[in-house]
This record gives structure tokens, C-alpha cells and sequence, in this order.
């Protein structure tokens, strides 16, 4: 099998699972991610980056020093520079998040929705999905140098929705 299909499939149900878009930064190393896949809006993804809200996004700041699953509602006290609720303009209204650590890589995650919170077995299968990612796009998974480029070509089709795959 290749890694996109392994890769492939699980994003599809995130994807599924998060109607007002996802971002996961799989193996990050100080602020950088090996593998970035997003499906937010583009509108949303331009306005976030030219306001640099990325050090400023609760959800990015709990990703990078816990590790678990938690609500994006849990993080409103900690949103001194309003991104989840600029974020609710651009429909992404409820959201969970799930960071995990394993063989000294870190990985984390935030899922949206703009229709209802995300039941507790909906986070768990989202955390068990990109676990299972986690493991299979680590280094410790031995991969080989095109099974990196797939890695980095799925991550650019799916940050730049022109690209998307269907």
C-alpha cells in the first residue's frame, strides 16, 4: 500500500466529520510541522494568516504545551485576542481539539463545526484517527523519501482548496 492509501481514507473522515474545515500539524518542531493539512476556508485561512493570528490562536497555544482532547468552548476565557470569535464570522462556530506526543514528536489538531458541538465520541474518533496519522507520518515509521514528497504534495493540495483532491 502507499501512504496516500493509507493517508487518504482517514482524512476523508475528518474531513467528513468537520464540515467548517480542520487543521492538523503533525511531528511539530518548535513552531514548525513536518506535514500541515488544512480544509478551513480560504477567506479564513488568508484573513488568519495576514493577521498572524497563529501564536495568538487559544487553540494552537493549548496544542503546544497539553496533550489530550478538549472543546474549543474550554478555551474561551484564554482567547485575550478574540480568534475563535473572529473564527465564528467565517462559520467556524464549535470546534474540539486533540494534541498527542509520542516518540518525542508532538501533534496536534482542531476540528470545526458551525451546526452544534462535537458529541464526546465524535472527539474520540477524530483523536483516534489522528493518532493513528501520528504513527504512520512519524519518523520512527521509517519514511522513505518519496513517501515523504506524497506526504508534503496531500499537505499542499489539502491547505490550497483549488488543489483539493475530490
Amino acid at each position: 500500500m502507499s501512504i496516500e492509501s493509507d493517508i487518504m481514507p482517514v482524512l476523508k473522515r475528518i474531513e467528513d466529520a468537520s464540515p467548517s474545515g480542520f487543521a492538523i500539524a503533525f511531528h511539530v518542531t518548535f513552531t514548525t510541522p513536518d506535514f500541515l493539512f488544512q480544509t478551513y476556508r480560504k477567506d479564513w485561512m488568508d484573513y488568519y494568516s495576514e493577521h498572524g493570528l497563529v501564536m495568538q490562536d487559544p487553540v494552537v497555544r493549548w496544542g503546544f504545551s497539553n496533550l489530550g482532547k478538549a472543546r474549543w468552548a474550554d478555551f474561551e476565557a484564554e482567547d485575550e485576542f478574540g480568534v475563535l470569535e473572529k473564527a465564528r464570522e467565517f462559520g467556524i462556530v464549535h470546534g474540539s481539539a486533540y494534541a498527542i506526543e509520542e516518540a518525542g514528536s508532538r501533534s496536534f489538531a482542531g476540528f470545526a463545526r458551525a451546526d452544534r458541538e462535537y458529541t464526546d465520541a465524535e472527539i474520540d474518533a477524530l483523536a483516534k484517527d489522528v493518532a493513528h496519522l501520528h504513527r504512520i507520518t512519524s519518523h520512527e515509521g521509517k519514511l522513505t523519501p518519496d513517501a515523504r514528497s506524497a506526504l508534503k504534495n496531500m499537505s499542499v493540495k489539502f491547505t490550497h482548496p483549488e488543489r483539493r483532491p475530490n
